[in-house]
């Protein structure tokens, strides 16, 4: 595993996330509104809490872009699908 520094909530950022892509499982509301997306990582597929900016539905691909410690992370729309 590849843990760093601690995040927001003071637990260790998960480096080996960062940088995939993953699939929304439940609708993200946007800001601090969160939901859940699946990405492969470590080989095998993890569930993670996700933050993104705006609201991204199910089914939306996904690049993590941040950990913040523990199993929450902040994604965007993957700009390789867009």
């Amino acid at each position: 595993m590849s843990f760093g520094r601690a995040g927001e909530r003071g637990e260790p950022v998960d480096h080996a996330v960062v940088g995939r892509s993953g699939t929304v499982t439940i609708e993200i509301g946007g800001g601090e509104l969160p939901g859940e997306v699946r990405v492969e990582v470590r080989g095998t597929v993890e569930q993670f809490i996700a933050y993104a900016d705006s609201p991204l539905a199910v089914g939306q691909a996904v690049l993590v872009y941040r950990s913040r410690g523990h199993r929450d992370v902040d994604v965007m729309a993957d700009p390789s699908v867009l």
